[in-house]
């Protein structure tokens, strides 16, 4: 199998770096280098950003926002990058584009459009996107870029902030065999997992299955929550019994005693969760599945956005729970 000359070595997986410390033992440089656009400097694109340029690629990176792409470069001076004044000119060059932005129309204007990556990117280069958007667009992206015999790959991840800072993300992959074993040495600089689930638009449509995950299990999660509390039981003692049983989930080892403490402030927002639980409704009516949980907890949701807490992280679903007998 034959990637990329300017991605065959990859990059070392392990020590990963953190992107709040010093680098103690920072992963030795690519043998060769890719050439990385890097489009969307959010929480997490910043994060990755950093990574890649701490394993040694070259960075050009894009942001809508020009003052963010200028403080990451302000931010992050021990890497060397350039500041692209758009995502034409960012893939001018590169090897390998990435992208990391808001929603479908986002991302069809970064690649698609007459001033997008695809206008310059050249014929065999790697394509990336990491955004959480519809399997739809991910699939449109895959056959744009035939003509140009582009390696595309949907990667969208699990993991959260925590996991982008530490290097830990999940994240699957939807596209060719031959893309996404492109794909892999690049990824392994910010992921522990890095799963092949299918053609184009499959990574996708398995993030969607994860974000229904997520939100069933922080639904039960909050009511088991309110219904210790009502019953006066110690949480500690509660937390300690179901913990290690047929219960435990990585919501409750991380989120049960912040959310008893009405701890809300964890990265990933209530905003968005609606988004992606949007996506997975509307994919449900494609394929013809029924989703009556998710639909129900979306409409948790929605009652969390008009309390105000749109932009606290998941967990906040418990404040839709009374704490006390009688009170709404």
């Amino acid at each position: 199998m034959q990637w990329p000359s300017s991605v065959r070595k990859g990059v070392a997986q392990q020590p990963k770096p953190d992107m709040k410390v010093p680098m103690k033992n920072p992963a030795p440089l690519a043998a060769k280098p890719a050439n990385i656009a890097f489009i969307g400097l959010g929480v997490m694109g910043g994060a990755m950003a950093r990574h890649l340029g701490h394993a040694g690629h070259n960075l050009i990176i894009y942001n809508r926002t020009t003052a963010r792409a200028e403080a990451w470069q302000a931010a992050n001076a021990d890497i060397t990058v350039r500041v692209a004044s758009s995502p034409a000119d960012a893939a001018v060059g590169a090897d390998v584009v990435i992208t990391c932005v808001g929603n479908d129309d986002d991302l069809a204007d970064v690649v698609l459009s007459p001033n997008g990556a695809f206008s310059t990117l050249r014929r065999g280069a790697l394509f990336i996107d990491h955004t959480t958007v519809s399997a739809r667009i991910a699939r449109q992206i895959a056959v744009e870029g035939r003509d140009k015999e582009l390696l595309c790959v949907d990667a969208p991840v699990t993991g959260g902030q925590s996991g982008v800072e530490s290097g830990t993300l999940g994240i699957m992959c939807g596209g060719s065999v031959k893309a996404v074993d492109a794909a892999r040495p690049v990824l392994e600089a910010y992921a522990k997992r890095v799963v092949h689930v299918g053609k184009s638009g499959a990574g996708q449509t398995a993030k969607m299955a994860n974000q229904m995950c997520i939100a069933g299990a922080i639904a039960g999660l909050s009511e088991a929550i309110r219904f210790a509390q009502l019953a006066h039981l110690d949480l500690d003692k509660v937390f300690e019994a179901i913990s290690a049983g047929a219960a435990q989930s990585w919501q409750m080892d991380n989120r049960f005693h912040t959310m008893a403490r009405d701890e809300f402030d964890f990265g990933f927002a209530v905003d968005l969760m609606r988004k992606d639980l949007g996506l997975a409704m509307d994919e449900a009516r494609t394929i013809g599945a029924s989703v009556p949980l998710t639909a129900l907890v979306d409409q948790f949701y929605v009652d969390i956005q008009a309390m105000g807490y749109g932009r606290e992280d998941t967990s906040a679903l418990i404040r839709r729970l009374p704490r006390r007998r009688g009170t709404k």
